[in-house]
C-alpha cells in the first residue's frame, strides 16, 4: 500500500447499538482533537471509519459491501478502518479479504486509532484488537461538544454468555468504570449542553462502584449522585438485564423524579424451556413477577423489552407462549429478531435449527402483537400534560420534534428552541409517535 498524505477530514458511520453510537461519537472527538474534520454531507472523506456491530445477521458480508462502496469512480478509495464488534471477531479476515482496508481496531482498542491512522499514512496496515477497556477511557478527550442528550457508557462487557450472543467475546469480561470519571464526565457533558444523559453498559444494571466516600454502591447510587446535578433534567439507562435488577434500582424508579418512567428490560422469550436453553438464568414467572414490583414503585413506567423468534427447537407451543408474555406486560415498545446463528456461540452448533420461513411467520405475528400494544400505550397517553424535550426541528415550518418522559417521539408547533424542555398536551396517537399543543414554553 502506497504512501499517502495525512487525511484532513473524517466520516464515521456507526451500526447497531446505542453503545456503538457513543463509541463512535468518541472516535470522532478523537481525530478531531488531532486536527482533522467531519467531512460536510455530500462529500468525500479522506477517512472513514465503518463502526460494525456483530449481532445483526450476516453482519461480515455487509461490511464487505460497505467496503465496496466506498470504491471512487476512479477507482481509489478513501482511506478505510474497520472498528466495533465485527473487527474484534474477525479482524484478521477483514485485512485477508478487504485490501481496500487499512486499520482494523476492536471496540475496547479504538482509543489508538490516531497513530494506527499515521502508520496508514505511511501506507502500513495494522489491527489492534486488545482488550483493556480501562486504558481506553482515560485515554479519551474530554468531552467537549453534545446536543440536549448524551450517552454516557458506564459499563463494558458481559458475563451472562448467552448461548446465542457473541458479545462476551466482541466486548469482553463485564467491566464498570469508576465512579468519580463518571460523575466528572456528566458533569463535562452538562456544561456542554446535554439536558439528558442515557448510562449505557451491554449490562448496564450490572455496574458497580465506590463513591466519594469509599462506599460500596450499585447504579441507583450512581443515579442519585448524577440526579444532583442541577442543570441535568433526566437521566435513562439501557440496556438491562433482569438478574441485575437490584431492590435498591427497582426503588430509584419511584425516588428519583429525575429518572424517566422507561424500563428496557429483554426477555428474549416467554417460554422457560427456551430460555434454559438460552442460558437466560431466569424463567418467564421470575420476569413478570420483576415487572410487577418495577410497576409498584413507578406505576406509569413504559416498558420495553428484546426478543427472538425461532430459537433452535422452539415449537409452536413455546412461540405461544411468547406471544402469552407479550398479552400479559403490555409494551410500550420493543425489539423482535429472528434467530440467526453467530459463528463461536453455543445456539450455532445446536439441533432443531428452524426453518427460515416459520421463523418469518413467527416474527411477522410477534410484531403485530408489539404495534398493536405499542400503539395502544401511545393511544392511553392522550389528554397527558408532560414535559417534551427538544431534540430538533421537525420536518414542516414552525415544528419542533422532541421526546416525552416515556420515550415517545411528539411533534409540536410554537415558539421553541433545541434543549428546551416545554410543556405539551398529548392531542393525536400514531403506532410511532404523537402529536401535542405546547402549553407553555421554556422558562426564560
Amino acid at each position: 500500500m502506497r504512501q499517502s498524505p495525512p487525511p484532513r477530514t473524517y466520516r464515521v458511520k456507526s451500526f447497531g447499538c446505542q453503545m456503538n453510537v457513543y463509541d463512535g461519537e468518541r472516535m470522532a472527538e478523537l481525530l478531531a482533537e488531532r486536527g482533522m474534520s467531519a467531512a460536510p454531507d455530500g462529500e468525500d472523506a479522506d477517512l472513514v471509519v465503518l463502526n460494525t456491530c456483530h449481532i445483526r445477521e450476516k453482519a461480515a458480508e455487509k461490511v464487505y459491501s460497505d467496503i465496496g462502496r466506498l470504491r471512487r469512480e476512479d477507482g481509489s478509495s478513501p482511506l478505510i478502518a474497520v472498528a466495533g464488534c465485527v473487527a474484534q471477531a474477525e479482524g484478521d479476515e477483514i485485512m485477508s479479504r478487504a485490501p481496500a482496508v487499512s486499520m482494523v481496531v476492536g471496540p475496547q482498542a479504538y482509543h489508538r486509532l490516531p497513530e494506527m491512522l499515521e502508520k496508514a499514512s505511511k501506507g502500513e496496515r495494522a489491527t489492534d484488537t486488545d482488550m483493556p477497556a480501562d486504558a481506553k477511557f482515560a485515554a479519551l478527550p474530554a468531552r467537549r461538544k453534545t446536543g440536549p442528550t448524551a450517552f454516557l457508557t458506564v459499563q463494558e462487557g458481559c458475563d451472562k454468555f448467552c448461548t446465542y450472543c457473541v458479545v462476551p467475546y466482541t466486548r469482553g469480561a463485564e467491566i464498570s468504570r469508576p465512579y468519580s470519571d463518571l460523575v466528572a464526565e456528566a458533569q463535562r457533558l452538562v456544561e456542554a449542553g446535554a439536558r439528558e444523559i442515557t448510562l449505557l453498559g451491554q449490562n448496564v444494571n450490572a455496574w458497580t462502584g465506590d463513591d466519594d466516600k469509599g462506599r460500596a454502591i450499585g447504579l441507583d447510587g450512581l443515579i442519585k449522585e448524577l440526579a444532583k446535578l442541577p442543570e441535568l433534567q433526566r437521566i435513562r439507562y439501557t440496556t438491562s438485564h433482569p438478574n441485575d435488577m437490584t431492590d435498591g434500582l427497582i426503588a430509584a424508579h419511584g425516588e428519583v423524579d429525575k429518572l424517566m418512567p422507561y424500563l428496557h428490560l429483554p426477555v428474549q422469550s416467554g417460554s422457560d424451556r427456551v430460555l434454559k436453553a438460552m442460558n437466560r438464568s431466569h424463567t418467564a414467572d421470575s420476569y413478570l413477577r420483576l415487572l410487577e414490583r418495577v410497576r409498584a414503585a413507578r406505576p406509569d413506567i413504559a416498558l420495553s423489552g428484546d426478543f427472538i423468534v425461532g430459537f433452535p427447537g422452539e415449537t409452536d407451543a413455546e412461540f405461544e407462549e411468547t406471544l402469552s408474555m407479550v398479552d400479559a406486560v403490555g409494551y410500550a415498545a420493543a425489539f423482535s429478531f429472528k434467530y440467526s446463528p453467530r459463528p463461536g456461540t453455543p445456539a450455532a452448533t445446536m439441533d432443531d435449527q428452524i426453518a427460515l420461513a416459520v421463523m418469518d411467520e413467527r416474527l411477522q405475528r410477534l410484531q403485530a402483537a408489539l404495534n398493536r400494544d405499542q400503539l395502544a400505550f401511545n393511544k392511553a397517553s392522550l389528554g397527558k400534560v408532560c414535559k417534551v424535550l427538544v431534540e430538533r426541528k421537525g420536518k414542516y415550518p414552525g415544528q419542533w420534534l422532541g421526546k416525552s418522559p416515556w420515550l415517545q417521539s411528539v411533534h409540536f408547533e410554537g415558539e421553541a428552541a433545541i434543549g428546551d424542555i416545554v410543556t405539551v398536551e398529548l392531542a393525536e396517537a400514531g403506532p410511532n409517535s404523537l402529536s401535542g399543543r405546547l402549553l407553555a414554553p421554556a422558562p426564560a
